[in-house]
Formats: C-alpha cells, sequence, structure tokens
C-alpha cells in the first residue's frame, strides 16, 4: 500500500469517556473521613469548652453573691461559703480522696499547691483555716474573693481522675 491509502483508513480520534463523579476515588474516601473526624474532634473540644466555662461562669455567680455579705454580721458564714465553693471545685478536678479529707493547714497547703502561689498559707487565704469559727476576726474579702478567683480559674480545666 502507498502512504497516501493508508492516511485516508485512519479513524477518527476518540475521546475516551469522561470520569465518573460516583464512586469517588480512594483518596478523596481517605480526604472525607479525615474531614469527617476532624470536625466530630472539634466539636467535642467545643463542648468541653463550653460546659466547662458554663461552670466557671456559674462558679463566678456563686462568688459574686457571696461579695455581697455584709462584712461584720457574717464574717464566719462568708469564710465557710468561701472554702466550701473552693472545696467543690476541687473535688469536680481531683480525686476524692485525695481532697476530701483535708483541713486546716493541710488544705491551705493543697490551694497553695494546685495554683495559690502561697497566698492561702501566708497570704490573705490564712482565714480559711480557722476564721469561720472564730468571732471577731479581720477579713480582706475583697482580697479573698479575688484569690478565689485567681484559683478556680486555674482549676476549672482538664480533670485529673
Amino acid at each position: 500500500m502507498n502512504p497516501v491509502e493508508q492516511t485516508l483508513q485512519l479513524r477518527d480520534v476518540h475521546l475516551p469517556a469522561s470520569p465518573d463523579f460516583w464512586p469517588p476515588a480512594p483518596g478523596w474516601w481517605i480526604v472525607a473521613l479525615l474531614a469527617a473526624v476532624s470536625l466530630i474532634w472539634i466539636g467535642v473540644r467545643l463542648i468541653s469548652f463550653w460546659r466547662r466555662k458554663s461552670l466557671q461562669r456559674e462558679i463566678f455567680r456563686l462568688l459574686n453573691d457571696l461579695s455581697k455579705t455584709e462584712p461584720d454580721d457574717q464574717i464566719p458564714v462568708f469564710l465557710a461559703s468561701v472554702s466550701t465553693l473552693l472545696r467543690r471545685v476541687a473535688l469536680l478536678k481531683y480525686p476524692r480522696n485525695k481532697v476530701a479529707p483535708l483541713t486546716g493547714k493541710d488544705w491551705l497547703s493543697f490551694l497553695d499547691a494546685q495554683g495559690g502561689e502561697g497566698q492561702f498559707v501566708n497570704g490573705v487565704g490564712c482565714v480559711l483555716e480557722a476564721g469561720a469559727y472564730t468571732r471577731n476576726s479581720t477579713v480582706d474579702q475583697h482580697g479573698l474573693l479575688l484569690l478565689a478567683k485567681k484559683w478556680i480559674k486555674r482549676n476549672t480545666g482538664v480533670i485529673q481522675r
């Protein structure tokens, strides 16, 4: 055959069929799985953050209610309430057998060790040891509330059970 006849016998170019959209390639399945896992992880973290912040807001509301007590009449009640609130927060974060038996200096040392920076044993927080049981004790209510808020803010994070 001569070359001219060979070119005349060629067929037209046929394009391949366009790729289907379904089922996707395995790489897209992996991307979709990673995206779903990431969204679930972010959702769980956001819910945990929201719950922790709502707990913190509720505790701060209780502390603000305590700050409205009369300075002279209710000092023992105020001190007992602050100590009880701190203990409730500690029981949320730390194991019960570590927190529940603590009293007096041991309780204040625990508070200092968990973020009190020495202010419970040697500072304004030392009135929590026996102040609730004495009649005429002078208390820096504002300073104690600030210390309690700071301690609560540091300890309303991840639970260490």
